[in-house]
């Protein structure tokens, strides 16, 4: 999940800090392009690993219960599926980008960021081992620490750097690399035990399960984990180049990358998978150009938002994400406890009962839910609960929390 904020108070020396940039310092922009992200997180997710064992994607599919549950899921896999995780990626990078701008006047930059990725490597852990294994904080923070050389690095030393890691996350699905996976038998076997515990397990019985799940995660892990490192590092360009300060200085750049975008439509459409057997190429072509619309895609979705708030009056429209935005974290993991409360068998057992499409229904009522409780928050507090947590690791220092006029 990718964490932009803005706000973090910079150090005037080791042990001073000034005061959080005010609301009307806050670029909007990112904030409703990180409040819209989340919600295609949240589809993904609720649909494909809440309702239904993550390994479910992996076997051959089965008859849908309607019509209607099909759209709902091919529309998640063509649009949604990798799509948002890639853009969220993207917008962590732009995050760490900020922060170590807003740092850079102290002298103690690094040990800051990396007190940062430390308590985000924290939190992580503790959703992914205690709350549910589709945990995405964890692969952030390591990444983290991969890319934060690269802040104080020449900016075309990252963009080359970034050009590496997404041609060969592309590539990879043509490489025989030594990533293992299980076989048909196993995730057939694993699916339908997951169905069973899951569903009626309790905490205790559920927090085994996924725990024993880990080992076979990680392998997905290891396969996006280059692209979560190169969009990190588009991210930070984003920022260190001014794209994202200043966008009408930058609108043919972000007219070709929303061709990007509708380039990566595209090559994800099922008319070119059968174009590609018919041409009789190899049959990893297909998998390796479905990574590259998924990056396509996600920087197209960003960059078509960004052109949206500067440029049309959409912004009027959008600026109710915003306050979602500025509370993802806290967010993310709300969606985390009350889908697994209302999915697994600790909670009410829905797992496995409920179509794709209701399952979505839901997720949008919730969302919607999300948005009213988050603008109802900010007009109180200055940050999200996880927020003010994250930051208050980070500092070392308990950070104000209540909205006063000066930060308004």
């Amino acid at each position: 999940m990718s964490l932009i904020d803005k706000t973090a108070a910079v150090p005037s020396s080791t042990d001073e800090m000034v005061q959080p940039i005010t609301v009307a310092e806050r670029i909007h922009a990112i904030d409703m392009l990180r409040g819209i992200a989340l919600f295609g997180v949240l589809a993904v997710n609720l649909v494909g690993e809440f309702r239904v064992s993550l390994f479910q994607q992996f076997l051959p599919a089965t008859p849908f219960l309607s019509s209607l549950d099909g759209a709902v899921e091919n529309f998640i896999s063509i649009f949604l599926e990798m799509k948002a995780f890639a853009l969220f990626s993207m917008l962590f990078g732009v995050g760490l980008a900020i922060q170590s701008e807003r740092l850079a006047r102290s002298g103690c930059r690094l040990r800051l960021l990396v007190r940062r990725l430390v308590a985000l490597l924290a939190i992580g852990l503790v959703h992914l081992l205690l709350i549910w294994n589709g945990d995405i904080l964890t692969e952030y923070a390591l990444a983290g620490f991969v890319v934060l050389p690269l802040l104080w690095l020449p900016i075309w030393s990252t963009a080359l750097a970034a050009l590496g890691l997404l041609a060969f996350y592309v590539a990879m699905p043509a490489l025989s690399l030594p990533i293992p996976w299980p076989s048909m038998v196993w995730l057939q076997q694993h699916v339908s035990e997951a169905n069973h515990v899951y569903a009626t397990g309790s905490y205790g019985q559920i927090l085994r399960f996924s725990w024993h799940e880990l080992a076979c995660i990680l392998p997905l892990h290891e396969f996006v984990f280059p692209r979560t490192l190169g969009l990190f590092l588009v991210g930070m360009l984003a920022w260190r180049s001014g794209v994202l300060r200043n966008p009408r200085r930058h609108r043919g750049l972000l007219l070709v990358v929303i061709g990007l975008g509708l380039l990566g439509m595209l090559l994800n459409s099922p008319t070119l998978t059968q174009a590609i057997a018919s041409w009789g190429l190899p049959p990893a072509t297909r998998p390796c150009l479905e990574n590259a619309a998924g990056i396509f895609m996600g920087l197209g979705y960003g960059a078509s938002v960004i052109a949206l708030v500067e440029f049309t009056r959409a912004r009027s429209i959008l600026q109710a994400f915003a306050p979602l935005g500025r509370m993802a974290f806290t967010n993310y993991l709300m969606q985390s406890l009350i889908f697994g409360w209302v999915f697994f068998g600790y909670g009410l057992g829905y797992f496995g009962r409920l179509g794709a499409a209701e399952t979505l229904l839901f997720g949008i009522i919730f969302y919607a839910c999300q948005m009213a409780l988050s603008a109802w928050w900010l007009r109180r507090y200055r940050f999200g609960p996880i927020e003010w947590l994250w930051r208050t690791l980070m500092y070392g220092v308990r950070q104000p929390m209540m909205v006063s006029a000066a930060t308004r």
